[in-house]
């Protein structure tokens, strides 16, 4: 009897050691520059004056399964608004790192935090980039390559 008993605790213990790692967010430095010249744009809502578009040599999908990215949002002036950006597809989260300050250098926080991706307020631009071609339900949308072409041409009519 004492035998099984020891048998299943190993078990219970082998059990356990199979239990995925927790999730841990990786350093995530603003990129050193950013273009605004050849933006990969995307629809966020019909009437705005603002065009929105990322700068395809900043995207980037971490070992952390975060995908990140400069976000561009340009007026008809000209005016900018560039954030850095993460989105995990896992949780449908947005992540802010970083703020341009239209100057020289990023404006960063360790108070941002992840915030759940939504067709309203703030978030709305990321919802509708990972709804373009970041992700795929739950998942990433495969290589910063793939996301790109998708974002360029769409999710292939599957029937």
């Amino acid at each position: 009897m004492m035998l099984l008993a020891g048998c299943g605790l190993g078990a219970h213990a082998q059990l356990r050691d199979t239990d995925p790692e927790p999730w841990k967010e990786a350093v995530a430095a603003p990129p050193a520059s950013f273009s605004t010249d050849q933006l990969q744009t995307f629809d966020v809502a019909q009437g705005t004056s603002l065009t929105y578009g990322i700068d395809p040599n900043t995207l980037s999908v971490g070992a952390d399964r975060v995908v990140r990215y400069v976000l561009v949002a340009k007026s008809s002036s000209g005016a900018l608004n560039v954030l850095y950006q993460g989105i995990r597809c896992e949780t449908a989260e947005v992540k802010t790192y970083g703020r341009w300050d239209n100057q020289t250098r990023w404006n960063t926080s360790t108070k941002d935090a992840w915030q759940e991706l939504s067709f309203r307020g703030q978030s709305r631009p990321a919802m509708m980039l990972a709804r373009s071609g970041v992700c795929d339900g739950r998942t990433i949308n495969g290589t910063p390559q793939k996301i790109l072409h998708t974002l360029k041409n769409g999710r292939p009519d599957v029937r």
